[in-house]
């Protein structure tokens, strides 16, 4: 099957920004043929089964095609190596689109950057990565955009809530870390977070932690108000919460010796006014919130190069789903912030308002013909006409045959 323009126009465009480094790309353009750069894991026998497929709906039925998950409620994985390489001195970029066609409601949509010593036919979900990054949905409570970082062994998670797309459209996922500490998320190519790696993940020590020889004086009175000394209880204060109903008076008839010793019903006392208190004055030797004074941590060392992975080479799909049909494309790993910017144009820019327009059109389909399935109009005829002694039914009661329309 020819190609499409859109296609050579890619390249041509790609071809013309010299500068940039692409250390992996993955369009899944050129039919089974990702089978030969892509390696499903052994780990386990029973990981889900991957398909190429543009989906249900596509803006392009050849440039949309994508590695889909195809069974239900199955861990995956799947990677693909690249040639190793470290991103020290120099901007990373990880990008790639991923469409939830199906609706998901829990399961993963993120990727994983491993060192380039990953073992693919082993890989799984314990195995050290240095990256992960894209989005998570697990119901409500769960709509958030990962970035983990492996720091020392250690994953870290941003601190930050990052929300993800929960519709069923096509959407890209940009991370940008650069060799000044600072990080940059965008969906659709549009900005959702950013900062520094210090400020917002635990890689490191904190800068300053308390003194531990320092404790509040005894002496210090934080106490911003404090009771009233000329302020005194007024001697009727102290009434009872309840009092005998006056008006409930003992039946004329009443007899203990059958009836039990009578009492009257109480009512709330309308003297009554609960427990007392001071007056609140303003507290003359009030110093303040005591606050703990802290030193530097001499455990905190600076590090320049908490940005920095020195042997990047593979990118790994390694995640769980309970409802299959998630669509994986336009994988990308550059050295270059405007290049991943213009592949997300000509890729996914491309045919998302086609995507989006066919899949509204299935949408009302799917809509009409719900509508012609649950409101269906049959015809029941009923005959209530009786035979009479000649067996012959009485033309009267042919009046009573119903025609009913539902």
């Amino acid at each position: 099957m020819p190609l499409p323009a859109a296609f050579f126009a890619l390249v041509a465009s790609l071809a013309c920004s010299g500068h940039a480094t692409v250390f992996f790309k993955e369009q899944f353009l050129d039919g089974d043929g990702w089978r030969s750069r892509w390696v499903e894991s052994k780990h386990k026998d029973d990981y889900g089964q991957w398909t190429l497929s543009a989906g249900k709906f596509y803006g392009d039925a050849e440039l949309d095609k994508g590695v889909q998950t195809s069974e239900d409620a199955r861990f995956y994985a799947l990677s693909a190596r690249m040639e190793p390489f470290s991103n020290e001195g120099k901007v990373l970029v990880v990008q790639f689109s991923v469409r939830h066609q199906q609706g998901i409601d829990c399961g993963g949509g993120y990727i994983k950057i491993f060192d380039a010593r990953l073992d693919q036919a082993q890989m799984n979900a314990h195995s050290p990565f240095s990256i992960m990054f894209g989005p998570d949905i697990c119901g409500s409570p769960i709509k958030k955009v990962h970035v983990i970082l492996n720091y020392k062994g250690q994953g870290h998670l941003i601190k930050k809530n990052i929300q993800c797309k929960d519709d069923e459209l096509s959407h890209v996922y940009t991370l940008v870390l650069r060799p000044d500490q600072t990080y940059q998320v965008k969906i659709d190519n549009r900005e959702v977070a950013s900062g520094s790696l210090e400020d917002d993940w635990d890689l490191l020590p904190p800068k300053t932690i308390k003194d531990p020889l320092a404790s509040k004086p005894d002496d210090w009175d934080d106490r911003p108000t404090m009771d009233d000394p000329d302020d005194t209880k007024p001697e009727d204060w102290d009434q009872p919460e309840t009092i005998p109903d006056p008006k409930h008076r003992k039946p004329s008839d009443w007899r203990e010796d059958i009836d039990g010793v009578w009492s009257p019903r109480v009512m709330l006392n309308p003297d009554y006014k609960g427990d007392w208190t001071p007056r609140q004055i303003d507290n003359p030797k009030y110093r303040g919130l005591w606050v703990h004074p802290e030193i530097p941590n001499p455990e905190y060392v600076h590090d320049a190069e908490m940005y920095k992975f020195p042997n990047i080479g593979v990118l790994g799909l390694e995640l769980w789903q309970m409802r299959s049909g998630t669509i994986f494309d336009n994988f990308l790993i550059t050295d270059d912030v405007r290049e991943a910017e213009e592949f997300a144009r000509q890729t996914w820019g491309l045919t998302q308002a086609a995507e989006k327009k066919m899949k509204e059109e299935q949408d009302e389909l799917d809509r009409k013909k719900w509508d012609e399935e649950h409101n269906t109009k049959d015809n029941f005829d009923f005959d209530f006409g009786d035979d009479d002694d000649d067996g012959k039914a009485d033309d009267k009661k042919d009046m009573h045959k119903i025609k009913i329309e539902l």
